[in-house]
């Protein structure tokens, strides 16, 4: 992807992903089923950006201008007849402006975010990665196969965010950091909160 994409499809949903993370998706909707079709063909990827109103599955819902770019990692046809996808984030970016296509398909042009520093976990915060690798333990979230740097304050954060039972909101906030340090110091303090 170039700094700056123009006519990305757009695909809100109520979750988040960040860089290096990975969720998988149904897709039953024919806007996104010919997404994924453009998607494989022309070897690119979307944009996963938080419902800010609305439901996912309209076509009035809002969301937010900050999102992830991701590449499709995998893709099959699952028990309950839906197509099932699983996605990897490559970069956070910026969607500068959005339309919708005839078909409901939200599209825009994005620009990517420069990408945090890489920083060291400080000594202070030492018990998120214990936190995180007890939650990669968990069956669904290990089947997903991320690779994770547990001295990384950028990977840590990124994994915590997306793993932790916080508000989608908060979420977003965590998302939009620039710092790595700053966004674990923000997921210590809701630790505490949620003990």
């Amino acid at each position: 992807m170039t700094e700056s994409s123009k006519h990305l499809p757009l695909f809100p949903l109520n979750s988040i992903i960040l860089p290096g993370g990975r969720i998988p998706l149904q897709l039953f909707e024919p806007r996104y089923i010919d997404m994924l079709t453009r998607c494989l063909k022309e070897d690119r990827g979307f944009v996963v950006v938080l419902v800010r109103d609305g439901q996912e599955t309209s076509s009035a819902a809002g969301f937010y201008d900050t999102g992830t770019y991701v590449r499709i990692v995998d893709f099959q046809q699952l028990d309950n007849g839906l197509l099932g996808i699983t996605v990897e984030g490559q970069s956070k970016v910026s969607v500068v402006r959005s339309w919708q296509a005839p078909d409901g398909l939200n599209l825009g042009d994005v620009t990517v975010c420069p990408d945090e520093d890489e920083l060291s976990v400080p000594d202070s915060l030492a018990e998120l990665p214990v936190v995180l690798k007890a939650l990669l333990k968990h069956p669904v979230i290990n089947e997903m196969g991320m690779k994770v740097n547990f001295k990384d304050a950028r990977d840590v954060g990124r994994r915590l965010t997306e793993l932790l039972p916080l508000d989608t909101q908060e979420k977003q906030r965590l998302l939009e950091l620039e710092n790595p340090v700053e966004r674990l110091q923000r997921l210590h303090s809701l630790l505490e909160a949620l003990e």
